[in-house]
């Protein structure tokens, strides 16, 4: 979850037309601010919902004051004529428009041409849905912004609390790779995490376990995880699709084939603690949810109760980030009247981002684990540990994924465009997006140290502690 905020926007008139021969509306509703909860259904993607996510992006978007514009088109067109390339129908005047320069006139040439193009497919919803959809993509896509995204999703069933936990639906599993989108990953592709009560679980996968096959052909390409494959593991909602792994555990040397259904169940919370035998607090964190931070407190103030303690050990390893309001607390508890990072737009003119001194202070020494799947609000307040001298790190380098927090914004399909409106920087004013934070200490975690109960990382932060 982001923080949704709002830019000052002017709304811009369009002209555009929707499905092939029937018009449109003149003007272009402005994106709104995407509600929380349930989303309203989805409908054709239409020339007018490009237009909306366009000016959109220039007016929400961080960087959309001094963005090219023509770039956005480019990469638009491009993904259509790709589209069109793939299902056997290019048509011979498919040409990007000449653009001007000028953002309102250039969308009216691309929206003309764009929508002749559409005028002369065959009548087939599922095709020029799948038009607009690879057009849409491609004009995200061409902001190279890791918190920039188009979410066009058939609405679920809304997850519920029980016990706790989290009413979930897939294998229930994560895991270490080399993945598309982590360049710096390397072989092999294993397990990091089964959720308790998942499918996964009840059939006896474990954390350490090396994924050598998916449904029958190799993890990895080129050493590579791709993207479709994390999709299959994680466990599709709409096919509710059985995988089948060939999986190797490192401790026994057993190597065997297993089928999992993705299927409901109660998740275990995002996070747990536990009192070490030698003082220790040690408190596991998979994402900052709203709130989260009076658990922390509150599970840290019973072991305090239980005797003396000497420190903290945070574990990020695998936080995805979450609601930055909890970081700052978390960060908060360590240290008052702080600058821990910087959101800036794109004149570069920054707000510090504060600790909130409200939050009683700890008052105990900190080491905080890291890895490369602690991504956004976790790359942030890594960060801030380290500039600020808070704490120390060991582990790996953290993901880099923190360009800044992103707001949801409705389009009249129904779907949501998410846009970050400033972007981050570090106590420093340094830049984290895409480089992340680099430890202290190093201490990866690999299959085999996962698969014989071993925990270096953990090893090395006790040893950090007085």
């Amino acid at each position: 979850m982001n923080l949704r905020s709002l830019l000052a926007a002017a709304l811009v008139p369009l002209v555009t037309l929707g499905c092939a021969g029937t018009p449109a509306p003149a003007v272009a509703a402005p994106c709104a601010p995407a509600p929380m909860g349930e989303s309203p259904p989805l409908s054709p993607t239409t020339t007018g919902t490009l237009a909306q996510a366009y000016h959109c992006i220039l007016a929400k978007y961080a960087g959309g004051p001094v963005l090219n514009h023509q770039v956005l088109l480019t990469a638009a067109f491009a993904g259509l004529t790709q589209e069109l390339q793939r299902r056997g129908k290019d048509q011979p005047d498919a040409m990007l428009p000449p653009l001007a320069g000028d953002r309102t006139a250039d969308w009216t040439a691309f929206s003309t041409v764009y929508q002749r193009i559409a005028d002369r497919l065959p009548s087939d919803p599922d095709l020029r849905q799948a038009l607009a959809a690879a057009t849409m993509r491609a004009m995200v896509s061409a902001l190279h912004d890791n918190h920039a995204a188009w979410v066009r999703e058939e609405p679920g069933p809304a997850p519920v609390k029980e016990k706790g936990g989290m009413i979930e639906f897939g294998t229930g599993i994560a895991g270490h790779s080399p993945a598309e989108d982590d360049p710096a990953g390397a072989p092999p592709l294993f397990i990091t995490m089964v959720r308790t009560g998942s499918p996964a679980a009840r059939l006896g996968v474990r954390p350490g376990d090396v994924i050598r096959t998916v449904n029958g052909t190799p993890a990895l390409t080129d050493g590579i995880l791709p993207r479709q494959t994390v999709n299959v593991l994680i466990g599709d909602p709409a096919t509710k699709a059985p995988v089948r792994l060939t999986l190797h555990r490192p401790a026994t040397g057993r190597t065997w084939s297993v089928t999992i259904k993705p299927a409901a169940y109660e998740g275990s919370p995002l996070g747990f603690s536990k009192r070490l035998k030698d003082g220790v607090a040690y408190v596991k964190l998979a994402g900052f949810l709203p709130g989260g931070e009076k658990r922390v407190f509150d599970d840290i103030a019973r072991m305090r109760d239980e005797g003396p303690l000497r420190g903290v050990v945070l574990d990020l390893r695998g936080n995805g980030g979450g609601f930055p309001g909890t970081a700052v607390k978390l960060v908060s508890a360590f240290a008052h009247g702080k600058t821990i990072g910087y959101l800036c737009d794109a004149r570069n003119t920054c707000q510090p981002k504060v600790t909130d001194d409200t939050v009683p202070l700890l008052n105990l020494p900190l080491v905080v684990l890291t890895d490369r799947g602690c991504a956004s609000a976790c790359d942030a307040f890594s960060a801030a540990v380290k500039d600020l001298g808070l704490g120390t790190l060991v582990g790996t380098r953290t993901a880099g994924i923190v360009s800044g927090p992103a707001g949801g914004f409705l389009l009249d399909d129904g779907s949501v465009l998410e846009l970050p409106m400033r972007y981050g920087l570090g106590p420093n004013k340094e830049i984290i997006n895409t480089i992340g934070v680099p430890p202290d200490h190093h201490a990866p975690l690999t299959a085999r140290d996962l698969s014989n109960g071993r925990d270096p990382g953990l090893t090395k932060a006790l040893s950090l502690l007085p």
